[in-house]
């Protein structure tokens, strides 16, 4: 059985990025949460938070999540917030070798600031949002085999230090 190689962490850490390299340069499926759950309804993510709820949100990922978990040899992005389902980690770990992407909220607001398809960070302080949804989030996301700091790396220099622990 090959195992999956799992990112987690918060919008803008790199995980869509940095997976399609990893599945690129491993010769392994790529499979992002977020675009299966846009397939599946057939709606934006900020259009389900907004006609929906997060909790509708949630479960939906919850389910894609215990889908894709059950295939093998794949890279998993995950949303930021999958990490908050328990049955979601489970899920994850079963079959897969879960990596936490970090960087400063700073970084991160640099990186996504002119994304318009982030419901959660439309606020009068992005930055102070993106500090508190990292400290609720940090107890979930060190329950990582690795933790990767993703600053001053290139998204292939990081693909490349999740091979090389993976391998």
């Amino acid at each position: 059985m090959t195992k999956n190689i799992v990112l987690i962490g918060l919008m803008g850490s790199g995980k869509t990025t940095i997976g399609k390299k990893i599945a690129e340069k491993s010769n392994m499926k790529f499979i992002d949460t977020d675009e299966l759950i846009v397939k599946k309804t057939k709606k934006s993510i900020k259009l389900i938070f907004a006609e929906d709820g997060e909790l509708f949100f949630r479960d939906l990922e919850s389910e894609v999540i215990e889908e894709i978990s059950k295939q093998e040899n794949i890279v998993i992005s995950t949303g930021g917030g999958a990490v908050l389902r328990e049955e979601n980690l489970n899920n994850l770990k079963k079959n897969g070798v879960l990596f936490y992407l970090f960087a400063t909220a700073e970084e991160l607001f640099e990186r996504i600031k002119d994304d318009t398809e982030r419901p959660l960070i439309n606020t009068e302080s992005p930055i102070e949002t993106l500090k508190i949804i990292q400290a609720r989030r940090e107890i979930f996301y060190n329950q990582a085999d690795f933790k990767i700091i993703t600053s001053e790396k290139t998204p292939d220099e990081t693909a490349d230090e999740i091979i090389n622990f993976f391998v």
